[in-house]
């Protein structure tokens, strides 16, 4: 959602609800809006990453909902995914003072190519691929879904700089996925190279592999893992 976060509009949405009464949705959004505002702030003063998700389509079936509840596989891709309120909801971030390091997901595949483009609107800070489009989820983390959107970045953004594979479930066996992401990355980039589209430098190539698999992410959260920064190793002893 984005609405222009103003304060007078988020209170009365908040009077409202506060008495038990729906708000319009412009109020609820204006609402909403503020209070991320406010989130990305301080997440940029702690130095944390905000992630964002959207496009989806929520408990499709209603008999089924009413008979077994949400999260029981009756949810899709929305093509309403409300990609086009990104850009200003980024903007209220950076005129608030408060642009965090973001990473973007929607589950409609069809806005890969404007989330790259946005996020390359909202760069600096001294942070390369401050904010970037993440990678294929939900129904695009699949060997298509994942070549997609790496061939889209690559194509429109910085590859380079991707933070790769990353998780949102608590269920151990869905790190398994992060074996899956490094093999489709690894034969996207042989065939590339193949192809002649990128140059055969075997050290330029392990370079890029390992930090989409591993370094970008340290370096983006903050780990301080590796002791490796802005390209220059560091050996640590563990």
């Amino acid at each position: 959602m984005f609405e222009e976060p103003d304060e007078g509009a988020a209170d009365a949405a908040f009077a409202l609800a506060m008495r038990g009464e729906c708000p319009p949705k412009a109020q609820a959004d204006a609402y909403k809006t503020l209070l991320t505002v406010a989130c990305a702030k301080k997440y940029a003063e702690l130095g944390w990453v905000m992630q964002i998700h959207f496009g989806c389509l929520r408990d499709n079936n209603r008999p089924q909902f009413a008979r077994l509840g949400p999260d029981t596989g009756y949810d899709a891709v929305n093509s309403r995914s409300g990609v086009e309120n990104v850009a200003p909801l980024l903007n209220a971030f950076a005129e608030n003072g408060g642009l965090p390091k973001v990473i973007l997901y929607s589950l409609n595949p069809g806005d890969n190519t404007a989330l790259v483009t946005i996020a390359g609107c909202f760069q600096g800070g001294g942070l390369a691929g401050r904010v970037q489009q993440g990678s294929g989820w939900w129904f695009n983390d699949n060997r298509s879904g994942m070549r997609n959107q790496l061939t889209e970045l690559a194509n429109c953004g910085m590859l380079g700089c991707f933070v790769g594979m990353l998780t949102d479930s608590r269920s151990f066996l869905s790190y398994t996925r992060h074996e899956y992401f490094r093999r489709i990355l690894c034969e996207l980039v042989g065939e590339w190279v193949e192809s002649g589209q990128y140059p055969a430098d075997e050290k330029q190539l392990r370079e890029l592999v390992e930090d989409i698999c591993f370094y970008n992410t340290d370096r983006f959260f903050g780990f301080g893992i590796s002791g490796k920064e802005s390209g220059n190793e560091v050996t640590v002893e563990c």
